[in-house]
């Protein structure tokens, strides 16, 4: 398959080289990179082929050959490479957490709307054939309508409290870095987005958020409890309650196997789709179909709801990252 469009990466730490690696897998390659420490985007360029690196941002958002930027460095800086990289008319796909808050959201979808440009979150969930193929189930009807959803996401990190995981300067914590998948996953099995939450939090020695237990509802009724932690080990578990069955996940952010348990007779159902090794693969396929008018399959109205939860219930903890306040992360549509 041959490359046909040129990407180009902010950053090159370790989601940089999965991208790299999976571009190989589906016969592309990195076009070009900027990074704070040139050294390292030099050894990137030896190890993949790239053809240019830049000294600069700038530099490399001028060059009218780049089609898609792809964003990889810290959550606090993603709004300035972002708003950058649509405003000088490059597609952009950027990790997870795309932003901060909902504000910064809406800034950079209002800019990518006025370009017509394809603005994205790199969420593994949305592109996982796993669940292209439950939903295809769950709207045929095989499941009943989902009245629960359960989730579980839980890392040990060892307190190091300059790290990006505890850094509130890098904004660091559990929401934004893994809540944002249990999130995610609930959202696209969800009829609506929820409205309703209540939600409690234990900070990290940092102040960043640690642990949090929350309980969501969306105008259907249907609910989702979601247990959350940088310092305790979970299992990634999913757990989809429906009518007819119950659906579990585990591993869910890059999911291919889910068992399905029958209500009526107990009997389980094993099923699989994709390759956990091809996440990223799929998300770089997604993408050049938004760029090529399909913009509707990098689900961004999920991002958009998604971020709105997150930056909600940040708010009702009172938790705010430097620049932020109550005034100026959250304001209505």
């Amino acid at each position: 398959m041959s490359n046909e469009k040129n990407w180009a990466l902010f950053g090159c730490g370790v989601i940089a080289h999965e991208m790299a690696e999976a571009m190989k897998k589906t016969g592309r390659h990195p076009y070009a990179i900027w990074n704070r420490t040139k050294e390292k985007a030099l050894k990137f360029q030896e190890e993949y082929g790239l053809e240019k690196v830049y000294d600069t941002p700038e530099e490399l958002l001028s060059d009218p050959d780049i089609d898609i930027v792809y964003i990889t460095t810290p959550h606090n800086t993603h709004i300035e490479y972002a708003v950058a990289a649509l405003k000088a008319g490059k597609h952009v796909l950027c990790e997870k957490s795309i932003f901060l808050n909902y504000a910064e959201l809406m800034e950079a979808e209002s800019i990518a709307k006025s370009q017509d440009l394809v603005l994205a979150e790199a969420m593994t969930i949305f592109h996982m054939p796993l669940y292209k193929k439950l939903l295809k189930r769950l709207s045929h009807g095989d499941f009943g309508p989902v009245n629960l959803i359960t989730l579980n996401f839980g890392s040990y990190k060892v307190y190091d409290m300059k790290n990006r995981f505890f850094n509130k300067d890098l904004a660091g914590g559990a929401m934004l870095d893994i809540g944002v998948y249990a999130l995610s996953l609930a959202r696209i099995f969800l009829k609506s987005s929820p409205e309703e939450f209540k939600s409690i939090m234990k900070k990290a020695p940092s102040g960043s958020d640690e642990n949090s237990a929350t309980v969501l509802m969306n105008p259907d009724g249907q609910m989702v409890t979601m247990m959350l932690s940088m310092h305790s080990k979970q299992p990634k578990r999913a757990v989809i309650s429906c009518d007819k069955c119950y659906v579990e996940i585990m591993e869910y952010p890059r999911a291919d196997k889910a068992k399905i348990v029958w209500t009526e007779t107990g009997e389980t159902e094993e099923i699989s789709e994709g390759n956990t090794s091809d996440a990223l693969s799929y998300e770089i396929i997604d993408m050049e179909k938004a760029v090529s008018g399909d913009k509707e399959i990098m689900r961004l109205t999920d991002t958009t709801d998604v971020m709105r939860l997150m930056t909600g219930i940040r708010l009702d903890w009172g938790y705010f990252y430097d620049g932020e306040n109550a005034e100026n992360i959250f304001y209505p549509e």
